[in-house]
């Protein structure tokens, strides 16, 4: 058995998987055929539901069985105007693992989940969520920072890891936000979580089907240029996407400044208003990730953008993870040893 193996037993025990390394759903990305990918390579997919119409939903998760006899999970977004209909059919279509995202779901709904055979995992983007999460009885946490990419709490890794991580070893905990390579995969498992997200590093897997100038804007990119969308007051409400820095950014600072003015008009309700900036943020990762609209679209991707530069097949990218995690965790030996 190997050093990894006896660290990530509990991630591989949850998800049934070789490998607890989770690709994050991504909406226009995350589809069957990318979700049965990356659960065929060893991996756990996450089908993304987004807003879809209900009908496309259960189509996917057909697709997705038909694909993969692998454990994949879907990612339902609570704040979805379609999110009751999704979960009604997660539900009946028997989906092994449902991941809550978007904001966290009600109690009534994990139990739900739970009764209807469903594994049932929960973003948590700060200390009190993730408590809450746990106390509503979730069978697993994803402990996701800012860094990451889409849209973000306001948290770093490195603090929720302290807050949230050092603190539960009760439930299985999964990392996610800036992860990229194997190095850091290691280090997470020693701290004690039981397998990695990553959504940024497996855009450039060429299983992945988005534009091509989607990827070479990834492999482009520096950290420092994925930055989080900034607010315009406080009356919007509106959730941060982190995304790489072009003109659409700077659209979107302009639309929440119209809609400010129509809803202090009364020309537009604040349910209203923000329906119209997820249509946004929906619309542009679209004409980016399907039309290769790299200066308008929305190029949504986690800081660890900088840390990626090359196309590879998934199952290379694991192979490279794996290699690079038991060296990392070779060298910490050689240190420990007195």
């Amino acid at each position: 058995m190997s050093r990894l193996d006896k660290l990530w037993k509990k991630g591989q025990d949850f998800l049934g998987v070789q490998y607890p390394i989770m690709a994050g759903a991504m909406t226009w990305i995350s589809d069957h055929r990318f979700v049965a990918h990356v659960s065929n390579a060893g991996g756990f997919g996450c089908l993304a539901a987004g807003n879809l119409p209900p009908e496309i939903l259960a189509q996917e998760i057909d697709k997705t069985k038909a694909t993969t006899n692998k454990p994949f999970g879907t990612n339902l977004i609570t704040i979805s105007p379609n999110y009751h209909e999704h979960l009604k059919i997660a539900l009946d279509k028997e989906v092994p693992y449902l991941i809550f995202a978007g904001s966290f779901p009600r109690a009534s709904e994990i139990k739900l989940a739970k009764a209807g055979g469903a594994k049932v995992i929960a973003f948590a983007s700060n200390e009190s969520i993730a408590k809450r999460m746990i106390q509503s009885g979730v069978d697993a946490l994803m402990l996701e920072g800012s860094e990451a990419g889409g849209h973000i709490g306001h948290v770093s890794l490195v603090i929720l890891l302290q807050q949230v991580l050092f603190h539960h070893d009760d439930i299985p905990i999964f990392t996610a936000g800036g992860i990229a390579t194997g190095e850091m995969m290691a280090h997470l498992l020693l701290m004690g979580a039981a397998g990695v997200q990553m959504g940024t590093r497996f855009i450039l897997s060429e299983e992945c089907e988005v534009h091509p100038k989607f990827k070479q804007s990834f492999i482009k990119a520096r950290s420092r240029d994925a930055i989080a969308t900034p607010g315009v007051g406080s009356e919007l409400n509106v959730v941060a996407v982190r995304a790489i820095r072009n003109k659409g950014m700077s659209e979107f600072t302009d639309m929440q400044m119209d809609l400010i003015l129509k809803k202090r008009k009364g020309e537009i309700t604040q349910k209203e208003a923000q329906y119209e900036v997820e249509k946004f943020w929906m619309g542009a990762l679209r004409n980016a990730v399907k039309d290769g609209d790299i200066e308008h679209g929305s190029l949504m991707a986690g800081q660890s953008v900088g840390l990626v530069n090359k196309t590879q097949t998934i199952e290379d990218i694991f192979n490279e993870m794996i290699q690079d995690g038991e060296s990392a965790l070779e060298k910490i030996v050689d240190k420990l040893k007195i």
